[in-house]
């Protein structure tokens, strides 16, 4: 397995598994045979509402030998109503009680959209928090606090834009240690992932595969899909490997990380399979050639009418 070398010694595995959508009483299991097959890098969220029983998983693994904690590496998210400094510490608390755990390896601002405290979802925009009012700088204070008392490792960002990373880094005291996006070869967001890169920020790929069990309504009439793409099935063909192999293969080969998300034991085995993989280069070159800048998850759904949010103003462009 490769790994990503950060700093003070910490090892980010370069393939990890990814909990969104993971169903309660479904993702213990899930846990478990990942775990028995070799993952350890697991990917959580508040959000997603399963991080009890993932955590329940993860100790009874400890427990019973099959992993050490230290061999683990664990990211959960900061939701979007607990920016606010006083917010932080006992949403982080929360998430580690959940998971059982007294340090999370990775601690993310899960995305750049601040809603008033106890509003999971908007419904309308009073339930929003302007930019302004919970400027992201604070927020970030307050997840280098809990470095500090040593309650996370290392500390980061999802669905952030460069614009966004770098107007963090003017006051950061911690550098952002990742940045997890929606990636693969519609959206690859080159520009984004090279500047990760020179700045020592680990690129993670969500939605690796194109995320087809999303909700229908985060999906779009007419949008691609990766795995039924005839390029990406054709090159699976001539390697005597999978679509889905082929779109983690080419995340790992341009020094990302990818965190797919599957609850079937034959596809975690085929999905872990992948880190094994090379693509030439010609394949590589092809895949390259399929971006078209294309958002499976867009963040609309944080833009409707009288939010203090665009399109525009969430994504940089």
């Amino acid at each position: 397995m490769k790994f990503f070398e950060l700093d003070s010694g910490g090892r980010m595995p370069a393939l990890g598994l990814g909990t969104w959508k993971a169903d309660p009483g479904v993702v213990g299991e899930t846990i478990t045979e990942a775990v028995r097959i070799g993952y350890r890098h697991f990917d959580c969220a508040p959000l997603y509402g399963n991080e009890v029983e993932i955590g329940e998983a993860l100790e009874t693994a400890v427990k019973d030998g099959i992993t050490a904690r230290d061999d683990i590496w664990v990211t959960s998210k900061l939701w979007n109503d607990n920016h606010l400094p006083e917010h932080v510490m006992p949403a982080l608390e929360k998430t580690l009680a959940d998971l059982r755990l007294d340090y999370l390896d990775l601690y993310l601002i899960h995305w750049p959209i601040a809603h008033r405290h106890g509003v999971a979802f908007p419904e309308s925009p009073k339930d929003f928090v302007a930019p302004e009012d919970a400027p992201l700088a604070a927020t970030w204070a307050a997840m280098e606090e809990a470095v500090d008392r040593g309650l996370c490792r290392y500390i980061g960002v999802s669905n952030f834009s460069v614009p966004k990373i770098r107007a963090l880094l003017e006051t950061a005291r911690i550098r952002p240690a990742a940045d997890q996006v929606e990636s693969h070869p519609f959206l690859a967001q080159n520009g984004l992932a090279a500047f990760c890169r020179e700045n020592g920020i680990v690129y993670t790929a969500y939605s690796p595969m194109g995320s087809r069990d999303r909700p229908d309504w985060l999906k779009h009439e007419d949008e691609p899909v990766p795995l039924q793409d005839p390029t990406i099935l054709a090159i699976a063909e001539k390697n005597g490997i999978t679509a889905g192999q082929v779109l983690l293969a080419w995340a790992l080969q341009r020094d990302t990380c990818a965190i797919p998300k599957s609850s079937n034991p034959d596809r975690l085995r085929e999905n872990f399979a992948a880190a094994r993989i090379t693509l030439d280069p010609a394949d590589m070159e092809t895949l390259n050639g399929l971006d078209r800048h294309y958002r499976l998850v867009d963040g609309s759904f944080f833009c409707p009418p009288g939010s203090p949010y665009t399109l525009q103003s969430l994504w940089d462009e």
